[in-house]
């Protein structure tokens, strides 16, 4: 019996499996995402972007493959999680090889026994997982997306709260929005402090810096508080009754969707639980059964 397939097969298998463990435990990235997390309240400096050699790789794979029909790079998403666009089309295409490798770890033990199986076979088995692992890390970076963006809006109900008690106090506009932010600690607060400084040092409005870290990453209601900012210089009064009334609504939206998420959650639960009720009146009803076959 020939045994170099075989050989060749498993060396594949083997550097796929390789390459797929060394992607899920390196440090690195879950490092570099919290750096980037803080990375809005630093200041961007003009020098020569430094990237890893996953980067590298992956820009070189996205502008191969970008032109390709069903390759999209959720960048917004991506740039919230401080994910860069090149690690993850490596991760992709990393996952999709694995894919294809996949049906001949089937295929070994016959080609060992001698028994052949028809080409197309395991062709098309490769070709439906890579294509289902292509899709995965879409799934799951907008799924995390959705988390971050539901974390950035609990933050900014209590940064709401804030900067009504900071106008409540006659403080101005810009020391309200500026003041409020510097309370906080996580991602979401760095994010604001670093607009703030950016709009302190190019000299544009507050509210302007607000709507365009909205626009970068898909944060629409941070976009209603630069609005309400915006006529926060002539009437304090009003604006204080716009947060307090926004802060509010926030907070009945955020409670929806977590009851919302919660009744999901319950009805996922009742088929299992139906399912399981019906198995044990069937086993208690087998023996019964079977007397009756008997007869």
């Amino acid at each position: 019996m020939n045994l170099f397939p075989v050989v060749i097969t498993g060396g594949l298998i083997g550097g796929g499996v390789a390459l797929f463990v060394r992607e899920l435990l390196q440090p690195q990235p879950a490092l570099a995402a919290a750096l980037a997390r803080s990375a809005p309240g630093t200041l961007s400096m003009p020098e020569e972007e430094v990237l890893n050699r996953d980067e590298v790789w992956g820009r070189w794979l996205l502008a191969r493959l970008e032109r390709l029909p069903g390759v999209k790079v959720p960048v917004t998403n991506l740039a919230l999680l401080g994910q860069g666009p090149g690690t993850f089309m490596l991760k992709k295409t990393a996952l999709a090889g694995l894919g294809l490798l996949c049906p001949v770890l089937v295929t070994i033990p016959w080609i060992i026994a001698g028994i052949s199986l028809p080409f197309y076979v395991p062709a098309v088995v490769g070709l439906a997982i890579a294509g289902l692992l292509f899709v995965t890390p879409d799934l799951a970076v907008r799924d995390q997306a959705k988390r971050a963006r539901e974390e950035f809006a609990h933050a900014l109900s209590a940064y709401l709260d804030l900067v009504a008690l900071k106008r409540a106090a006659d403080a101005g506009p810009t020391e309200a929005l500026e003041k409020a932010a510097a309370v906080g600690h996580g991602w979401p607060f760095l994010y604001l402090q670093g607009a703030l400084r950016r709009a302190r040092l190019e000299k544009i409005p507050p509210y302007q810096a607000l709507t365009e870290l909205a626009d970068t990453y898909d944060l629409p209601g941070l976009s209603d508080v630069a609005d309400i900012m915006r006529g926060s210089a002539t009437d304090g009064a009003a604006v204080y009754k716009a947060l307090r009334a926004r802060t509010a609504a926030l907070n009945t939206e955020l409670l929806t969707a977590q009851a919302a998420e919660a009744n999901a959650a319950s009805e996922k639960m009742t088929a299992p639980g139906a399912l399981l009720a019906v198995l044990v009146m069937l086993l208690m009803a087998f023996p019964a059964v079977i007397r009756m076959l008997a007869v």
